[in-house]
């Protein structure tokens, strides 16, 4: 994966808080806020015992606050940096995403907004309650930002077995601003208590976003050239390592479809693929 050494980042869609911790007293994940909160608790309890957590561990969380962008916005300014350093390739991630998106409303006669990515290191306080790391990258509908700690991705090659590499993050994050645009369309409010099960509207949530993140791929791709030999294989493995089938069976030694939530292994490639090979959100109705 490899940006344009002279296109310009804009680090203010991407907020940097790492190291910044405070206690913290704002409501827990899983309080009852909407089917985003209750996603991230369910992520929460597969992955929590990777870090030796239990739910409970993830509630009270501490919270983490201030800007801490400045580093960030001094030393990622080109696709240059973006090529050479990771933070600064999250940055142009980010924005290749989000101006994606913005095209992609305006076409339609819409209006995108912007949705910023909040870095944070071990926990942090959202909208949608205080979190830790276990809950993996998310999106919170109530402030309308992608939280990410980047250990995350260490953990998806160590504990789940995925290849990794630069794609792999890409595709991780383009799934959670898939998130947003579901946000922004009102896709996301029409899951209601339909929450898990392999035919449940919060799969073919996770799978819808999992096909925006393959168009937003497709297009940067036409029109960035971002893509080198193998990043699509990135994509695809990092997203069989997250399937629910997959995850269950690492997590809990069985396979229980009643408590899916994101999809198997296969469909969530399926659903990146089809994106990808279309460019088409359409095809994304799932």
């Amino acid at each position: 994966m490899r940006f344009d050494e002279n296109a310009q980042l804009d680090t203010s869609q991407v907020q940097d808080v790492r190291g910044r911790r405070i206690p913290g007293g704002g409501k827990t994940i899983g309080g009852g806020i909407g089917v985003g909160t209750l996603l991230v608790l369910l992520l929460a309890m597969w992955l929590g015992p990777r870090l030796g957590l239990s739910p409970e561990d993830v509630a009270v969380a501490p919270a983490v606050e201030g800007e801490g962008s400045a580093e960030l916005a001094q030393k990622c300014r080109t696709g240059a940096q973006a090529n050479t350093d990771e933070d600064c390739r999250i940055v142009a991630v980010v924005n290749s995403v989000q101006d994606y998106w913005a095209n992609a409303f305006a076409q339609s006669g819409q209006q995108y907004q912007p949705a910023r990515t909040q870095l944070f290191t071990d926990a942090t306080n959202t909208a949608c309650g205080s979190a830790t790391s276990a809950v993996g990258p998310f999106y919170c509908p109530g402030d309308q930002k992608v939280y990410l700690d980047l250990s995350f991705f260490d953990d998806l090659q160590a504990r789940f077995g995925a290849e990794g590499g630069p794609f792999a993050q890409a595709y991780v994050i383009a799934h959670e601003y898939g998130h947003h645009v579901q946000d922004l369309l009102g896709t996301m409010g029409q899951v209601g208590n339909d929450r898990q099960g392999p035919q449940s509207a919060a799969v073919r949530l996770e799978l819808q976003a999992d096909c925006f993140a393959g168009v937003w791929a497709h297009h940067a791709n036409m029109t960035q050239q971002i893509l080198e030999e193998g990043d699509l294989e990135e994509a695809l493995n990092a997203a069989a390592a997250i399937g629910d089938d997959r995850l269950q069976r690492q997590t809990r030694g069985q396979v229980v479809p009643e408590s899916f939530t994101h999809g198997t292994s296969a469909q969530r490639v399926g659903a990146f693929r089809r994106g990808f090979e279309t460019g088409d959100m359409r095809r994304c109705d799932s």
